[in-house]
């Protein structure tokens, strides 16, 4: 039906102060979406522990939101502060380390690592070309990308009381989806609902599994693998060990693993002249990368049954285009947009 044309003014400008509405309410909310977006993911993946929780606890709502919420500011706080005391208390050895890459020497490759097949000329001859260059002159031409790495350290490390504000708000907002979630949860469905009928409510569901989904086979496998390495790390008696598990954590997140920290460290060991614990973390490394592709698949599908291609290239495109949100957002936006493409291919048939 046409709208006649002493309506189209009034409708236009209904539009548009409907779009400057919303536009002004998102402003307003915009310091607060970070961690209201973190707190959302963070309930909808520990959604099943809280309903359990809930039923150990004589059906207490209010003491299963009370014991999560403690444990939310355990994980977050504590990890926190002794990230921040360990860079403190380490920066001038850190500082030190880096400053001293121009008088290390290169060692001879020992003979085994020329008898690897395949890859061991390829190995000898990039240590050749090192050696040949001089220590010293790639010490020099890393130097300046180590400075500008510690400067953005002592930056990040500066606003440590911003990020414990934004970690709290975190930590409350969270306590909040705990208390109401099935009402939030109602309300998500609805706006699916309206806007796009019975698969607008599917598309809110499958986001929530897409989380999870996301929640147990990438930041679950991540965290084992940081913990594993950080085991041998630990073991293999390399300084830091508590900086270079975070470190690993976050790269196996970013689908980039665990394993270049630990063989970094086999390095720096044989440096060291320190050939057997090389030797040792070298095989530990492998061990802990193959649990990338052993245990994430297995979780993912227990999560989401969803292409594990598919979750991959959300949380790497997610990572990229927003940040360490886009770890969850990544995936989910992938995963609704899938789905309702595939619903869509498969609509005729069901007609047939």
């Amino acid at each position: 039906m046409s709208l006649a044309p002493r309506d189209l003014p009034r409708t236009t400008f209904a539009i548009l102060f409907l779009g400057g509405l919303i536009a002004a309410s998102l402003w307003i909310v915009k310091p607060f979406l970070p961690a209201l977006i973190w707190a959302a993911m963070i309930v909808i993946a520990t959604w099943p522990v809280l309903r359990a929780l809930q039923r150990r606890l004589w059906g207490r709502r209010w003491l299963a939101v009370s014991v999560m919420t403690l444990a939310l500011l355990l994980a977050f706080v504590v990890p926190l502060a002794l990230a921040v005391a360990t860079v403190v208390a380490n920066a001038g050895a850190i500082f030190a380390w880096t400053k001293s890459l121009a008088a290390l020497q290169l060692p001879a490759l020992p003979d085994w690592v020329l008898s690897l097949p395949v890859v061991g000329e390829p190995i000898a001859q990039a240590w050749r070309e090192i050696a040949a260059a001089g220590w010293p002159e790639v010490a020099r031409r890393v130097s300046p990308y180590a400075d500008d790495a510690l400067r953005w350290l002592a930056t990040q490390t500066g606003s440590v009381g911003l990020i414990a504000a934004q970690l709290f708000l975190t930590v409350v907002l969270a306590a909040v989806l705990y208390a109401d979630g099935e009402s939030a949860a109602a309300r998500l469905q609805r706006f699916g609902s309206r806007l796009a009928g019975a698969r607008g409510a599917a598309a809110v569901h499958l986001a929530g599994k897409a989380v999870r989904a996301v929640a147990l086979g990438v930041v679950v496998t991540a965290l084992v693998q940081a913990l594993a390495g950080g085991l041998g790390l630990l073991v293999a008696g390399v300084p830091l060990a508590g900086v270079l598990t975070a470190l690993m954590f976050v790269l196996a997140v970013a689908q980039i693993g665990a394993v270049p920290v630990l063989v970094c460290a086999a390095v720096w060991l044989y440096w060291s002249d320190q050939v057997g614990a090389a030797v040792a973390l070298l095989i530990w490394s492998v061990l802990v990368g193959t649990l990338d592709n052993v245990l994430r698949p297995v979780l993912i599908r227990q999560g989401a049954d969803l292409p594990l291609l598919l979750i991959f290239a959300g949380v790497i495109g997610g990572i990229i285009g927003f940040g360490l949100i886009g770890i969850f957002v990544g995936p989910v936006v992938l995963a609704v947009a899938y789905t309702l493409l595939e619903d869509w291919m498969n609509e005729e048939a069901r007609r047939g």
